[in-house]
Formats: C-alpha cells, structure tokens, sequence
C-alpha cells in the first residue's frame, strides 16, 4: 500500500482533485492546474444529472489525460443491484482496458468483484462509504481500497486523530478530503430522503434536493417564528482554501473539488485558484490584499454564501443560516428606497459598476413560500455617500412590486469576472513530452538498429533500410545522432538519453536516419491510440464467466470453507418478528408478545442495562441493542454502555461497531451497512461472522426478492414498517434553531425538553430525534409499510420481518405487533393489514421504496 505522505516535509503538496462532468470541463480543469480529475459515464455514478462521458469514451479520455500528465479516476459510487452485477463487471473491464487510474466505490460488492476481475485497477472508498474512523479506514483498506474519501462531517482536529491513530495501526493510507463546493445535510451513503419521498435514490445518483427546500420548525405543537429562516437544512457551501497549509501539515493526500454538475467556467474558477493557493503554501499564503478578491470571485462563480463547513470545527449557526439556499452571490446591501425618478437607493459599502447583475429578495408571507426574486442589470451608478449607491436598473424597466425598505441585495454576475472565467476555461494545454531513452547499434554491412528502452511502448526496435558503410567524410557518433533522432519538437516526446554500440567510422545517410526518426514517432503515436472496442471486447471474459464469477463471490464468501470463517452455530429462529423499540415503555409492552427478538435504540446511555433487565429471557432470540450510526475517531465511548449492559446480542451500523462488537455477542448488520447485492451480504457474513444483515432501503420490492433469492435462507432482515430515517445529519437543529449555542458544549440540550417535528410544503410533518452524539435523524412523517409484499415475501424464502416503532404509545406498540403478527400467520390479509394501517395511522402509510416498480 501507498506510503503515507509526511506531514512535517516542507515539499509536500497534496494532490489537486477537479470535477469533470464533460469534455469542456474535463480541459479547464486540466488547464489549469488539476493534477487529477474525477468523472462518471452514463450508468453507475452519483451525478446521473450531470452530463457525463459516454462508456465507449473512456479510452479517449484516459489518454487525452495521460498525455498531459494527469490522472483520472472513474466514479462508480452508487450502489449495484444483484441484477445489474454483469453490467457493472462490464463497466469495471472496460475501465482497466481505457488504463483508467483508479475508481470511486461506494458498493462493497462491486470492490470485491472488482479485486477479483480486474486486480490491477486501484480503488478508492467514496464518500458514500461514511468513512468517518481509523476503523472504517482499516475496512476499507480490507476490501482492498488504496486510498479513501473521508466524510465531510470531520474538523481537522478529526482528520489529525485518525492519522495518529492508522499509524497507531500501522497502516498507510492516503486519505482524500473535500475542500470547495456544495454540502450536503446528511451523510453520504446515510442519506435516504429521495428514496423515501419519490423513489429517487441518493445512492443511487438520483439525489432530489428535499434539503434545499423549505421548512417549517414545529416545537411542541406550535409553530416557531423564525423570522427569514426557512431553509432549516441548506448548508453554505463549502470554501476551505485559506485552510490548506492546516490540510497540508496534517498530510492530507489528496485535496477534492466537488461539481460535476458545474459548468466548465466555475470548473477553471475554483480550479485556479486552489492550484495557486497551494503552490504559495510554502510562501505563506495567499497576500491579504489578494483574499477580499478571491472571496468574491469563489461567490460569484457559485455559492450559497461559504465557509469552511465543519473543518475548522462544528459551529450548527453559521453552517447553516437558513435564508437562501440557491446560488447567490455575495451579499452587498440592503434597498433603502425607490425614488420616482428611477433611481434605486442601495445601502453599501460596496463599490458596483454597469453591467453587475443584482437580485433582490421580497418577503414571503409564510415560512413555507419561497421568496419571489426581482433583479437586473446596472445601467448607471452614483456614489451618493460612503454608505449609498444611486443606481438605475434595466435593460428595460423592472417591476419592483414586492420589494420593501430593508430587502436583501446580492451581486450575482461580474461580467469581468466571467469573461476571465471563459478565458481560464478556454486555455488549451499541450501534451507533456515524454522521455524516449534509445540505444543505437551498428556495425559495418549491417543495418543500423534503434532499440526504445523502457516497457509500455509496445514495439522496441527499429532498423535503417540500407547498411552502414565505411564513411568517406563525417562518421556517425553521439552529436550527430542526438541531432538527428531528438529532432523531436511538436511531438509527445524528447530524447532523454541515448546509448551506443556502434563501431567508429561508418555512415549514414541523413534521410535515412530521419526516415528511422518518423518511423518511431509514427509507432509510438499508434501504441498510444485507444484499442478498437472489438479487440477490447475479444480480451474480456464472456457473459458465462462473469455471472459464474459472481455466483461464486457470493457463495464461497458466505459458505467459506474454514470452519473459523463461520459464527457459532446457534439454534435457528422460527420465522417471526423483530420489534425495534426506541422507549422502555414500548419494550415493557411487548414482553408476552410471541417475537422473534426486541432491539433497543435508547438515546440515554443510563436506560440500556435497564432495557436488557426487562427483556432477558422474553423472547427465543432475547433483547439486543443499537447504536449510533456513526462513530467519529473520539467517540468510541458511546460504543461502551452498550459492552457494560451486556446485551444478548447487537444490531451494527459502522465499522466501530463490527470491531468491538463482534468478538463479545451474537450481532446482525443494519441497513445503514448497504446491502444492495448478494456479495456485499457475503462479505459481511464470513468477514465479520454476521448472523444476518438487514436489506438496503434502497431495494424496490423486485430488487428485494432478487437479493433474497441470492443469499442464504435466514441470513437476511427485511424491514417492513418504519418511519424511514431521511436526513441522519451531522447538524443539530435544536442548537441551531432553539439556542444561541454553537454546538454540544454551549446548545442547553433544548433536545432533552422539547419535541420537534420539521413541516414540509405538503403538510407533512417530519419528527426530528438527537442521538447520543448529538446527530439528527430526521424520520419520515409517514410510515412505510410491507403489508401487501407479505406474502411475496415469505414465499421468497424471508424468515425475519423487522418492525420499527417510532413515537408509537405501549398500546399503539402491541396493537401494530399483533396486525403484523396475524397477517404473518395468514389469520388477515396483506390487503386488510394495508388497509387498517391506513386507517389507523394519523397520516396514513405509504409503500415507499417497496413499491413495486415497472
């Protein structure tokens, strides 16, 4: 594995990472300054929205890119389906054929597939994997991965921490952190809103944006006045640029743009001025008189206001300040008056100039309403005083109905900024000459021959057409030859040395010697062209192959043949129910119940001995519990209470947990864990002993029925009612909202005393929950519900039906049990149990990701 880079060398500099979602910004992240690039092609990638390359490309862009000395790494960072693993198996060969540098992976199964069909092709763990530990780095370096994307949720403090502790370790692996662009509220890979909402998943490139919408903050019932805030779970955008030289100290390997959805302009942007930014690490900097300006070029060319998101710290008021959440420039002003001659009266500071576009905001008469926009053009400016600008709008005249004393006022365009984007975008970059080393031998009456030292040039010799001959006047010797072969400008390559075998005294003619000089060219430009898709496809294994392949991934992974790679064999359950409660009230109600098992999720540490008290002996499978969904590199003590209540087993959901839970009990793996295809269950069931794992969330039912036709009997969960988990966030919005704390140490816990539910512009009410790291969920309002896919279900072969309660009363607890109970008895419907759901649920249920799909 690659060695880690030293953070206290003086000449370390970490690798510059742009986005590429096309050709055009492919180049103007190349030219200026990238020294890697990201990209995805039509299918597998978490930016399906973007324009993307097309697969028969790939081989194009790979050696564009070589050719100039960058790299270029393929995103595959969604999850795969048990039915798309041949596809996606095709996409990884023809990666390693296109000599692709590395891939993004967020799917477990298709790293492991990857490491078996195409093992000289490196990997490097997504974002999407919520890497957010030395523990979820050591997973990731398990699976095979080079190097790994932390999540966006880590300080530099975090990023510090999980060095010392790989090295504590001792395992090197270069770690990727995003620097500049947008932020998403949830977690990456922890994110299923689209999904639940409209069946467009996350992870699957699908994202919806339900967080840049508005919100309403309902708390205790009552709405909260929140002024102009309304966009409750919209993060500024990040800008961590004048944070390098931290990001650098720590040895941070790789620094990453994010943006395949921007357009090559801001691509050449925001590119620019981290390459100059970095390459001034070692000077101190950038120049204060050069920051102000910088600032306003980054806002101008796309932000939501910026800051340094969560890497100089958590600070839950400033990350998210809820007023925008579209592209806004900075912010200059407020309007003061509109005076019937036409001028329009700007109170700032700033200085603005014709042609600057600006946009102001009107007040909305209700926090769910989006604020109407009304803007144009400077025609005309007039400094009135130090703080008032004089100006006249147009083109045209613009009606300013709406606007009142007091409206918001930003720069959204500089059209001098934008033409000297253009011209960054536009900047063409030459190849990069590649060393040639020759070796010239000859002797008398013999052709002379050309050796090209070195491996990857395909043919190595070439040899004149005529024999050397005695010369009558100049002989060949070094200079004449160096003059002649490294006659080389306007091509990829010099001639960086040159040996010889050649006896004194022969000669050659000139043409001949240049003849010999295009003949190398010419074969060296030809080893350098894609291959032709027909050769490609006569190199790849077949279709048969494949598929065997990735039966016997899953099979031998979950069937390995060491008796040590097995758990103990335990007495297998009926099938049945298993109950997640997230109160002792709930647990209390359902020990007579004939369940399977109960899990605990219990925000306070203090309940859960108490909860495995009241459960022990209850039910065949006993009482496990749950923990967080996240462990950062300082939190494994929340992992403790739950070893202390020594629980009969426990439901897992981060690589924290797999490591300390898994030699002490019995342990399953939640849905947090993303098992979207039978050899990433396969994986986890011989590499951690795993009992079972819980299906993704991102199945339909179809995709549901497929994986549980690929996996053992028994060793799947499927969740059948809940309240999906939408947003699982870093930010806390009672501190944000409900205090004037900046996080955990000054918030007042307003978690502990108030409930609160977020309304969306539908109506819907969504109930907020804080974890015990002080993490959000935020649950979906209403509950998904298997009900009708029962009996699919169970005559696919499904032995372990799980139901979540939420905020459910201990009669409300035991009611939805038993419904569920007799419908798996077949004593009512799947039909009826829809039916009374509905009936009895405030908001009624809904089939959500378990609908079937056409």
């Amino acid at each position: 594995m690659a060695e880690l880079a030293t953070p206290t060398s003086a000449a370390f500099t970490p690798e510059l990472l742009s986005p590429a979602g096309n050709w055009d910004a492919l180049k103007a992240a190349v030219a200026n300054g990238a020294d890697a690039v990201y990209f995805g092609v039509e299918v597998f990638n978490a930016r399906m929205r973007a324009a993307n390359f097309q697969l028969a490309e790939l081989p194009a862009v790979m050696d564009w890119l070589h050719r100039r000395g960058v790299k270029g790494f393929l995103t595959v960072n969604v999850l795969v389906f048990t039915a798309e693993l041949e596809e996606a198996a095709q996409l990884l060969l023809a990666a390693s054929t296109a000599q692709v540098d590395a891939l993004i992976v967020q799917d477990i199964g298709l790293t492991m597939l990857a490491r078996s069909l195409t093992p000289g092709l490196a990997i490097h763990g997504s974002t999407q994997m919520s890497i957010t530990s030395a523990a979820g780095v050591a997973q990731a370096a398990a699976l095979g991965c080079v190097r790994v994307v932390l999540a966006r949720e880590l300080a530099l403090k975090d990023l510090g921490r999980i060095q010392n502790q790989l090295k504590q370790r001792q395992l090197a692996m270069p770690l990727e952190v995003f620097v500049h662009g947008a932020l998403c509220v949830a977690y990456s890979g922890q994110c299923l809103t689209s999904e639940a909402l409209g069946q467009r998943s996350a992870n699957r490139g699908e994202c919806a944006q339900a967080c840049r919408l508005p919100y309403a903050l309902i708390v205790d019932g009552q709405e909260q006045d929140l002024g102009d805030q309304r966009y409750l779970l919209s993060p500024q955008d990040l800008s961590a640029w004048e944070l390098l030289p931290e990001l650098a100290g720590i040895g941070i390997a790789s620094l990453k743009i994010e943006g395949r959805l921007k357009d090559a302009a801001y691509v050449a942007a925001v590119t620019d001025l981290y390459r100059r930014s970095l390459d001034r690490i070692e000077l101190g900097g950038m120049p204060e008189e050069q920051r102000a300006a910088h600032r306003q070029s980054m806002e101008l060319s796309f932000s939501r206001g910026l800051g340094t998101g969560w890497l100089a710290g958590v600070d839950h008021r400033q990350l998210v300040h809820g007023r925008w959440s579209k592209k806004r420039g900075p912010l200059v002003g407020q309007l003061k008056s509109i005076e019937k001659d036409g001028w329009w009266l700007l109170e700032t500071s700033a200085n603005l100039k014709p042609g600057d576009g600006l946009v102001w905001e009107c007040p909305s008469p209700t926090a769910l309403e989006v604020p109407k926009e009304i803007g144009g053009r400077v025609m005309v400016v007039e400094r009135r005083t130090s703080r008032l600008l004089a100006l006249r709008m147009g083109p045209g005249r613009i009606d300013a109905r709406g606007l009142q004393k007091g409206s918001p006022c930003w720069l959204t365009s500089d059209p001098a900024f934008e033409k000297h984007w253009q011209l960054l975008a536009q900047t063409p970059t030459a190849e990069s000459p590649q060393p040639l080393h020759l070796k010239v031998v000859g002797k008398k009456g013999m052709p002379l021959v050309v050796y090209l030292l070195g491996e990857g040039h395909g043919c190595s010799e070439w040899r004149s057409s005529t024999d050397l001959e005695p010369a009558m006047g100049q002989a060949l010797d070094r200079n004449r030859l160096e003059s002649q072969l490294g006659r080389l400008g306007g091509t990829p390559w010099f001639l960086e040395s040159l040996d010889l075998d050649l006896e004194p005294g022969l000669f050659l003619p000139i043409s001949e010697l240049n003849r010999l000089r295009r003949q190398i060219v010419e074969q060296l430009a030809n080893v350098g062209e894609p291959q032709a898709p027909e050769l490609v496809e006569s190199l790849s294994p077949n279709r048969q192959e494949i598929a065997g392949l990735i039966r016997s991934l899953g099979v031998s992974l979950a069937h390995a043949s060491s008796p040590d790679a097995q758990p103990e064999p335990r007495p297998e359950l009926e099938a049945g129910l298993v109950v997640l409660v997230r109160s002792l009230e709930q647990l209390k109600a359902l020990r007579d119940l004939p369940l399977q098992r109960v899990i605990a999720e219990l925000e306070q540490p203090h309940e859960l001995k108490e909860a495995v008290a009241m459960g022990r002996g209850c039910w065949p499978g006993g009482v496990w519990l749950a923990g967080a969904r996240i462990t950062r590199p300082n939190e494994r003590w929340t992992i403790e209470p739950l070893i202390q209540a020594a629980a009969d087993g426990y439901l897992l959901r981060n690589a924290d947990q797999l490591e300390l839970l898994t030699p002490i009990a019995p342990c399953a793996g939640d849905f947090s864990l993303n098992v979207a295809n039978p050899i990433t269950a396969a994986w986890y069931l011989q590499e951690w002993r795993l009992e079972r794992v819980t299906a993704s969330y991102d199945l339909c039912l179809e995709q549901l029925l497929e994986l549980v036709g690929e996996i053992p009997k028994g060793c799947l969960e499927v969740t059948v009612h809940q309240h999906m988990p939408l947003f699982h966030m870093e930010h806390c919005l009672f501190c944000a909202f409900l205090s004037e704390g900046h996080d955990h140490t000054d918030c007042g816990r307003p978690c502990e005393t108030h409930q609160v539910l977020l309304r969306d512009r539908s109506g819907s009410e969504h109930p907020l929950r804080a974890d015990l790291g002080c993490r959000n969920t935020l649950f979906n309002g209403t509950a998904q519900t298997a009900a009708e896919a029962l009996p699919a279900l169970q005559r696919a072969g499904v032995r372990h039906f799980r139901l979540e309660m939420l905020n459910e009363s201990a009669a409300e607890a035991r009611q939805r049990v038993g419904q569920y109970g007799a419908a798996l008895k077949g004593e009512i419907s799947g039909r009826e149990l829809w039916q009374r759901e509905r009936l009895e649920s405030r908001l009624g249920v809904t089939r959500g990701s378990l609908k079937g799909r056409s």
